[in-house]
């Protein structure tokens, strides 16, 4: 192992012991560093403190010539940011080469979602099969609740509580918050619960199992979402974060709360959350352009 290839490691595992990030957050760092690992060894470079603002310029400079699109280029910085303050306070390098390093400007993409009609139908009765109940338990948890996939498939039995409608989430960098479960949710667990153990393993304490009998995967949750949507005839590609999103569009719509919106998903950033303002908005003005005289689009032309 390289004295860079050591230093990448020990990096790592700060943020993992320490920092406590979510493995696919580490994952995520792991691959950005291992690019810049290239790009030092390709230039012959063998000491992190030879690494400056202009070889970052060029590093990011070359992944925008790869293709890579503005928003996977601003996840990188944000990943050489965080690892050269370690290098500048773990003394690899002199000062923090990061200070005048600005990322490209993207154009912010509104997520898509699903209709009340939409989820309706989506979330109508389940067949008699256990995979079918546990499926539904899934859907209706995640849109009930706002929850992420990760968060969603690390929940253990003792997370849910159905007398007080409560499910306890462990969040990004372990936070935990205690959310509210709306009662079709509860009547769905309800009834996925009583047959959980005729799947589950007794030393299983996942509250979603596999046939296998054990915790499901991110990947299990993703498959059974997409072919449940193409069954339902949907014409959309459904992906778990759609309920995210769907629940807070919905509740935002409903409540014009955007504190409790924010608290609800665990956001750290109220900037994160103002993403669903837009998307009230653009259904204000789809409204504004279709209904006012003086609008553009309403606009009728004379002979």
């Amino acid at each position: 192992m390289t004295r860079l290839e050591l230093i990448i490691n020990q990096f790592l595992n700060y943020l993992h012991v320490e920092r406590r990030l979510a493995n696919n957050t580490l994952i995520s760092y792991q691959r950005d560093l291992q690019q810049l690992l290239t790009f030092m060894q390709d230039r012959q470079l063998h000491q992190w403190s030879q690494l400056s603002t202009v070889l970052l310029r060029e590093f990011l400079q070359s992944q925008h010539q790869r293709g890579l699109n503005p928003r996977s280029i601003q996840r990188q910085l944000a990943t050489l940011r965080r690892f050269c303050k370690h290098l500048y306070v773990n003394q690899h390098l002199s000062t923090n080469i990061t200070l005048n390093l600005k990322a490209p400007k993207t154009q912010r993409k509104l997520p898509e979602t699903l209709s009340v009609d939409q989820l309706e139908h989506l979330l109508s009765s389940p067949d008699d099969d256990p995979l079918q109940y546990r499926d539904h338990a899934i859907l209706e948890l995640f849109y009930s609740s706002g929850l992420r996939l990760n968060e969603l498939v690390m929940l253990d039995m003792g997370d849910i509580n159905l007398t007080s409608r409560l499910v306890k989430v462990q969040g990004k960098g372990n936070k935990e918050r205690l959310l509210p479960v709306g009662s079709k949710a509860i009547e769905s667990l309800q009834s996925w619960l009583s047959i959980r153990p005729q799947l589950a393993k007794q030393t299983c304490s996942a509250l979603f199992v596999s046939l296998r009998g054990t915790r499901i995967s991110t990947r299990q949750v993703q498959y059974r979402l997409a072919k449940l949507a193409r069954e339902k005839c949907l014409n959309t590609k459904l992906h778990p974060h759609m309920l995210r999103h769907s629940f807070a569009t919905h509740m935002l719509e409903g409540s014009k709360d955007l504190r409790a919106v924010q608290e609800l998903l665990g956001h750290k950033d109220i900037s994160t959350t103002q993403v669903y303002t837009h998307i009230d908005f653009e259904y204000l003005s789809n409204v504004y352009d279709s209904s006012h005289p003086r609008s553009k689009r309403s606009k009728k032309k004379y002979d």
